[in-house]
């Protein structure tokens, strides 16, 4: 058995509402246990049998047959979690930027955004490994920064998702309590 952590991608946004409870009671009929969501952004941690490649099927799964949509997740290892955390230079509180985490289930996809990001200018970022890397935006200015605006395009919508570092540090402390 092995614990995990599942980032939904375009939850709560956009006209696709899932209330927490209701993803929490879908879930039951899959192969998961000591299932636990996390704010209402889509964060999951649970416990499972199954390796991560069949947890995201499976969590895929549900999403459709349950809510109707096209879902994508990312999964990883509460212990990859744990380690992206660290590895992440930025600061999880500042008053002036905001520290995120770019989670990938596509690697090559990653690698074209971070490209892209690069040859963008003027954003800092960095690669945490092959399924993450970290940025910052300025506070007050995510959902308008150039960045965001790139990893927000509908190319990347079925491999990547991002979240706060904050948001990261909370799944990962519930993620090594399951």
């Amino acid at each position: 058995m092995s614990n995990y952590a599942v980032f939904l991608r375009g939850i709560n946004v956009g006209g696709i509402n899932i209330k927490m409870v209701d993803l929490k009671n879908a879930l039951e009929d899959y192969p998961f246990t000591k299932v636990k969501t996390l704010l209402a952004s889509g964060n999951v941690v649970l416990h499972s049998e199954l390796g991560a490649k069949d947890v995201k099927a499976q969590f895929e799964k549900c999403l459709r047959d349950a809510f109707a949509y096209d879902a994508w997740v990312v999964v990883l290892s509460a212990q990859r979690v744990a380690e992206l955390v660290e590895a992440c230079p930025y600061p999880a509180d500042d008053k002036s930027t905001h520290s995120y985490v770019t989670l990938a289930s596509d690697t090559a996809m990653l690698d074209e955004l971070f490209d892209a990001g690069q040859a963008l200018g003027g954003v800092e970022q960095v690669r945490l490994g092959p399924e993450a890397s970290a940025w910052l935006a300025p506070a007050g200015g995510t959902l308008e920064s150039p960045f965001s605006k790139l990893s927000a395009k509908a190319r990347y919508k079925a491999s990547t998702t991002t979240r706060n570092l904050r948001t990261l540090i909370k799944v990962r402390d519930a993620a090594a309590a399951l």
